[in-house]
């Protein structure tokens, strides 16, 4: 990270290229809180920023930065009560609290679209427009199939309709839905598009090239974070993943990218251990990635600016890779240089097409015409390696598609195997449950036969004891009888 530049002719022209400056406002202007999930837009010649979170608190203010006065200011916006298609249910003039939103400029206007709020009751995406001429904003109705109210969405113009992929609902629920926004008619519509789109993701980033097609980069999952692409054909509605090539991309979502003729450039964001510090390229024309800058680690939370003076793509030698593989593609795919040497001068010349061009510099034709042929040959072989390489991918690719669908199938099966053992789990419990009352039930079988057997004890007891009694007193009535007997005999 350089000394910061001041905003004049002299300092740009001066700045190196590929660099990240900060850039410095004019004395005295105060900056804007720190925040994070805010929106941003370059406006003639002014950016842009709302809302955003700081602390767990939504913010409501537009802070605009001037580049041609290089001061910060806060816009105080009043709300247009008489523009067409507002919404007469509330009287608060302040602009809502957001987060999680994305901005367009269409026309005059910053058109806001969906974002977190907590004062909202509403269960679909809201509109929202800010007239940077008459610096005043206004709630848009807007009809059709309207979108659930969703944050971390990517936002694209193309020409009057704004395309809205993905996000997170209210309900924590990850989207990979497509909306489309016809801003001239403010009518959505809900575009159903064919099989093997991106995963339902948040925080991740889009760009439209040549108007056709539309990128999704990155993102994250409540888990995890991504480094895919993804290609949608506007003209198609058909999704494709390109097969990339050039620099590793580490996974990363809540980043930032514009699109400039066709290099996408991407910054900032990170994964769920670290932020990312390069800034990286997309060559969308080609597919191929690369690493532009990197900056030191810093606080993740602040408000600063950083400008990049870009070096023309095209008279960039290209980045050495370190996969022999990701060279050969890069050798194929990019244009191709030749590096011509003397006793006094070194140059680089590149060209578009995928033939080596012959030069004729000063010095000896014939050396220069061994080296080109020697680097044609190269190519040749570097091409016929990228043929291979393209093979081994696709085989790859049929394998993980395997492996992914074997996953699912063992996955469904674990679950049915899971609700098995939860609903044996709860007939043992059930078993336990009786096996302890009969349990209960055997000792106090055991004490009652205990005590019927004292009974039957005393009852044979008493039962002699009767037949002991009866006896006796059987034997003295016979023996009262035979007395009786006796004494009338003596008579």
């Amino acid at each position: 990270m350089g000394e910061g530049i001041n905003g004049d002719a002299g300092d740009l022209a001066a700045a190196p290229y590929d660099q990240w400056l900060p850039f410095c406002p004019a004395g005295g202007s105060p900056r804007p809180s720190a925040r994070y999930k805010h929106a941003a837009e370059v406006v003639r010649e002014k950016l842009y920023v709302v809302g955003g979170s700081r602390n767990g608190r939504y913010l409501s203010d537009i802070q605009v930065f001037d580049f041609r006065t290089l001061k910060w200011s806060a816009l105080s916006a009043a709300r247009d009560s008489s523009q067409l298609n507002i919404e007469n249910n509330t009287t608060d003039p302040s602009f809502p609290a957001l987060a999680g939103h994305s901005l367009v400029n269409w026309k005059n206007y910053i058109v806001v679209v969906a974002g977190n709020t907590r004062t909202s009751t509403s269960n679909k995406v809201s509109v929202w427009l800010i007239n940077v001429e008459t610096n005043s904003w206004s709630s848009v109705d807007t009809y059709g199939k309207v979108p659930i109210s969703r944050g971390g969405q990517s936002v694209s113009l193309v020409g009057s309709r704004l395309i809205m992929f993905g996000g997170e609902d209210n309900k924590r629920q990850l989207l990979n839905d497509l909306y489309i926004l016809d801003l001239e008619t403010m009518m959505w519509e809900e575009v159903k598009t064919g099989k093997g789109g991106p995963a339902p993701r948040y925080d991740h980033s889009a760009a439209v090239y040549a108007d056709q097609y539309l990128l999704i980069f990155g993102g994250s999952s409540h888990s995890t974070c991504f480094s895919d692409l993804y290609l949608l054909d506007l003209q198609t509605m058909e999704w494709s993943q390109p097969d990339t090539q050039g620099a590793h991309i580490n996974p990363r979502s809540g980043h930032a990218g514009t699109m400039i003729d066709e290099n996408w450039y991407i910054v900032g964001g990170g994964d769920n251990a670290s932020g990312s510090t390069d800034t990286i390229m997309m060559n969308a024309s080609k597919f191929v990635w690369s690493v532009v800058t990197s900056v030191p680690a810093r606080d993740p939370l602040a408000c600063e600016i950083f400008v990049m003076k870009l070096k023309p793509r095209n008279l960039v030698q290209p980045r050495l890779l370190q996969s022999p593989a990701a060279a050969a593609a890069a050798a194929s795919v990019t244009a191709a240089y030749a590096v011509i040497t003397d006793e006094k001068t070194r140059d680089i010349v590149a060209t578009d097409d995928l033939d080596v061009k012959r030069v004729q510099p000063s010095g000896s034709s014939k050396q220069i015409t061994t080296e080109l042929d020697a680097l044609n040959g190269e190519k040749g072989k570097l091409e016929s390696r990228l043929a291979e390489v393209r093979d081994e991918n696709s085989k790859l690719k049929d394998r993980l598609d395997m492996v992914k669908l074997s996953h699912g199938e063992l996955t469904k099966e674990l679950k049915s195997v899971q609700h098995q053992l939860a609903a044996e789990g709860s007939r043992c419990q059930k078993l336990e449950s009786q096996i302890a009352a009969v349990h209960k039930r055997l000792e106090s079988t055991g004490s009652l036969e205990n005590e019927l057997e004292v009974l039957r004890q005393q009852i044979s007891q008493v039962e002699q004891t009767m037949t002991t009694s009866q006896r006796q007193k059987s034997g003295g009535v016979w023996k009262w009888v035979a007395g009786s007997t006796e004494i009338s005999d003596d008579e």
